[in-house]
């Protein structure tokens, strides 16, 4: 009897790793024979578990949802990323993930082992989260993205661009990308036949969800390497390219990686793509990374660096920005103006 419910435990267990397990898979890892799955599978079904059964090449069972949220068997190094996870969620971008971390998380307390309690505890203590500033999104629409990036449905939505423009998008979702600041939907927009980038706090999403569609190759391997270097300026208004007195390792540790990406040029330069809504921010930031830089892009920005170096100046030297001001008011005065 306890060996029996060892194995439906095992059972249960593999079911919930994965979306869909066939019976010899299940049998193999079980160490039993395929009838015995079968059998294992129906005591499940009577213990309420939805395990749903399809016959025929790539059938198997798949663990459905039901009527409430069946026992979550967790390893312990599961257990400690779910935990740790749930205490550092309060400063997400998601809302109201602050309220439901700490109902989830007290109900994990109460049945974790002292030994991972203990754990936890330790990594929590040592842990600081600076909170996210910025909009959050709602964490419904990122579990119907989730969904459909799963299923390979095409998903409908309408969309505000950072120019207040709105538009219907059709779109095949292929990820969400969380930069530490924003939620993205990464996809391919079906309309401009191009690969996209969506942020889910500015997407209003239509239901239902489109027709499957058949996943293409995705442009890079490495995802977020590539979302990283084409997407921390193309989503900004201003964007500019520096070319920094300074080595590449030295100057992307003063650079955010979502604000810009640095390129080497030498051992001694590299090239900043950085951007901003702000330009007067953009001037500030680029300022204080303390490297010289040479601005190759916008030239907006060598005249808001003037400006910003005329007040700086005026600040550090009031004396002698007072005096520059009372001889300019002269020289209008000279010239009549």
């Amino acid at each position: 009897m306890l060996e029996t419910s060892a194995r439906l435990l095992r059972l249960l267990g593999l079911l919930q790793t994965r979306r869909d397990r066939s019976g010899t898979e299940l049998s193999e890892r079980l160490g039993v024979s395929e009838r015995t799955v079968r059998r294992d599978v129906e005591k499940l079904r009577t213990l309420g578990y939805p395990i749903h059964a399809a016959g025929g090449v790539g059938g198997g069972y798949r663990l459905g949802s039901g009527a409430s949220l069946p026992p979550l068997l967790l390893d312990d190094e599961e257990a400690i990323a779910v935990a740790v996870g749930l205490r550092t969620a309060a400063s997400g971008a998601v809302t109201g993930i602050a309220e439901t971390s700490v109902r989830a998380l007290a109900k994990l307390d109460q049945v974790l082992p002292s030994r991972l309690r203990r754990q936890v505890s330790t990594l929590s203590a040592a842990l600081v989260t600076m909170p996210v500033p910025g909009s959050t999104v709602d964490p419904a629409a990122l579990s119907a993205i989730a969904s459909a990036v799963r299923d390979h449905e095409r998903l409908r939505f309408d969309y505000v661009s950072h120019g207040g423009e709105r538009s219907v998008r059709d779109v095949e979702p292929y990820r969400l990308v969380h930069d530490a600041r924003r939620w993205y939907l990464f996809a391919w927009d079906t309309q401009r036949a191009d690969w996209r980038r969506f942020r889910v706090d500015r997407l209003e999403l239509r239901v239902p969800t489109g027709p499957r569609f058949d996943p293409r190759e995705l442009p890079a391997e490495d995802l977020a390497g590539y979302f990283a270097t084409g997407g921390s300026t193309d989503r900004f208004r201003y964007r500019a390219v520096l070319r920094m007195r300074g080595p590449a390792v030295r100057v992307a540790d003063e650079v955010p990686p979502a604000l810009g990406v640095v390129e080497p040029l030498d051992e001694e330069t590299c090239l900043l793509r950085i951007g901003s809504d702000d330009l007067d921010h953009l001037a500030v930031w680029v300022a204080a990374f303390g490297f010289d830089f040479e601005v190759l892009d916008p030239p907006e920005l060598v005249d808001r660096l003037r400006t910003l170096s005329a007040r700086l100046g005026r600040a550090a030297w009031p004396e002698t920005g007072a005096r520059e001001a009372a001889d300019e008011g002269c020289a209008r005065c000279r010239r009549g103006g």
